[in-house]
């Protein structure tokens, strides 16, 4: 569209980026990332691009690549970022849940570039470190196999703020980002060595419903009209929804725990589906002034530029928002790149996932990659030189998530055309197949139709993650948690877990609620993904 292609036309008049080598090439590229929350990858090319306008991610895509099958390698804000700082999986790191992440001295791939003589900055929203997080948010994920149902987050609701001249709603997000570009403008230009910058936004991850207090989690999508005319109402799919006896076990209770099991009108669904997206289109729009900060100081030709983000949101695809699932709409990230060296213009259908960015930026600085990493260099893919000898990727990616809002530990492979999902111990819940060539909505389980399927996925699966053992371990930390948080409260104990998220649904039956939780402290066999 017009306004699309303007920003593309005044972008690249400018600088004619991307028609030219690096001039320097004994000098070593500079490493920008922006990093989004709450991001779906899908609307980073077609079709889902055409929903919503999206300039500065448009013009990284001509100019550089789009991965079109980049996955989170765990559907929730701090395990993602744990996995994609430290290069190393999930279950590597026990990142289990928004409390229990990376520890305070984990070493990112920004320290090794630090040492190897990059100045780095980091801005915003980093996340990535244990012990964050409200009491709700970590006690939910303690207890998800109680064999209780309650209501854990706010109904999801739009808000609409300001006037058609609205542009700062997520102000926030806009302060971080001026305080990054300012640093660019001031700073960057004049170092004398190549500099690493990091901006990590909030946007478009759903707002704190005011009304349910400061440890609600995030309910509202909240925007205004400025951004709301860039997107197409007449493109917005109203997503199909099983019906409830039809839902996978662990999906229902994903629906009912995020306060998504009422009814919910055509219209609610679509407002809520059209806020998400304008969210997106202010998410670009700070993209649009780190790069247009690069351009002004002349740093854009060397420099490489990364989007990407934690984890998607579901907007009401299959009954569900937020994230902390595997479906497309929440495990499916952004990732692209523009730079020196990198082709313009390629779409690459290669699955693949945040812990390769790690690989990646020291490759693009010239720093020897260390051994452990779970990732792999994503470099000989981009660049317009020839593949380095040795290098391969496996063609696959992970995702593991053991957080609240699903009462078991999932693991999902995605390879090819199909999306491979295991729970728990592989026995005790059944798992998830899905043909994304066939069934992009994922709303038919064809396990049981590709039993040789799953069995060969399970088997790359158990290369990358012995997922049994891990769930155990989960468990085991779960209860561990639990019990020592019970101690610390003593006689307080009945009083604040009954005033936690859950107050309302908890508050129905008191006594069976508690009875649950001694049962599950006390029952030395573990069971999950039952409700």
């Amino acid at each position: 569209n017009m306004y699309t292609w303007l920003v593309l036309l005044t972008l690249s008049l400018t600088h004619g980026y991307g028609m030219c080598e690096n001039r320097t090439k004994n000098l070593r590229n500079n490493i920008v990332m922006v990093m989004s929350d709450a991001f779906d990858g899908r609307l980073t090319f077609e079709p889902g691009s055409k929903v919503v306008q999206l300039p500065y991610i448009n013009y990284i895509r001509q100019l550089g690549t789009v991965f079109l099958n980049a996955y989170t390698n765990s559907p929730i804000c701090c395990p993602s970022r744990a996995a994609m700082w430290s290069g190393r999986y999930v279950h590597l790191t026990e990142s289990w849940n928004n409390y229990k992440c990376l520890d305070q001295n984990a070493t990112t791939w920004m320290d090794l570039l630090q040492k190897n003589g990059y100045h780095t900055r980091s801005f915003g929203k980093l996340d990535y470190t244990s012990g964050s997080h409200s009491v709700s948010n970590r006690v939910e994920a303690w207890t998800r196999d109680v064999p209780f149902l309650l209501r854990q987050e706010g109904r999801p609701v739009t808000d609409l703020v300001g006037d058609e001249s609205a542009m700062r709603v997520m102000t926030k997000d806009w302060n971080t980002t001026d305080t990054a570009t300012q640093w660019i403008h001031r700073m960057a230009a004049s170092l004398s060595e190549p500099f690493a910058l990091y901006l990590g936004l909030n946007l478009p991850h759903p707002y704190v419903t005011d009304s349910l207090g400061p440890n609600a989690g995030g309910s509202t999508f909240r925007t205004s009209p400025y951004w709301l005319k860039k997107v197409m109402p007449e493109l917005i799919s109203i997503p199909k929804w099983l019906p409830f006896s039809n839902m996978h076990p662990v999906d229902y209770y994903s629906t009912f725990t995020k306060n998504c099991s009422g009814n919910f009108t055509e219209e609610e669904v679509r407002k809520i589906r059209t806020f998400y997206y304008a969210m997106c289109a202010e998410t670009d729009a700070m993209l649009g002034q780190v790069i247009s900060a690069l351009r002004d100081t002349g740093l854009l030709n060397s420099t490489m530029l990364l989007f990407t983000s934690d984890h998607g949101d579901l907007a009401m695809e299959h009954r569900q928002f937020y994230k902390m699932s595997m479906f497309e709409g929440s495990s499916h990230v952004p990732l692209l790149v523009m730079g020196p060296g990198v082709r313009s213009g390629l779409q690459l259908s290669r699955p693949v996932s945040s812990v390769d960015v790690y690989p990646t930026v020291l490759e693009t600085a010239g720093i020897a990659v260390p051994g452990g990493l779970s990732g792999h260099s994503l470099l000989p893919l981009l660049s317009r030189s020839a593949a380095r000898p040795g290098w391969s990727h496996p063609g696959w990616a992970m995702s593991e998530y053991h957080g609240c809002n699903a009462n078991a530990s999932i693991y999902m492979l995605r390879e090819g055309r199909w999306k491979y999902i295991t729970y728990a111990d592989g026995l005790s819940v059944p798992p998830q197949l899905f043909d994304l060539k066939t069934d992009k909505d994922e709303l038919h389980n064809v396990a049981s139709k590709f039993p040789y399927v799953c069995r060969h996925l399970d088997k790359v699966l158990r290369t990358a993650v012995d997922y049994p053992k891990v769930s155990q371990a989960v468990q085991l930390y779960n209860k561990q948690e639990f019990a020592a948080w019970r101690k610390s409260l003593g006689g307080n104990y009945t009083q604040v877990i009954a005033s936690l998220r859950w107050h309302i649904d908890w508050q129905e039956d008191v006594e069976n609620n508690e009875r649950a939780i001694d049962n599950w402290l006390r029952n030395s066999g573990l069971k999950a993904g039952h409700y």
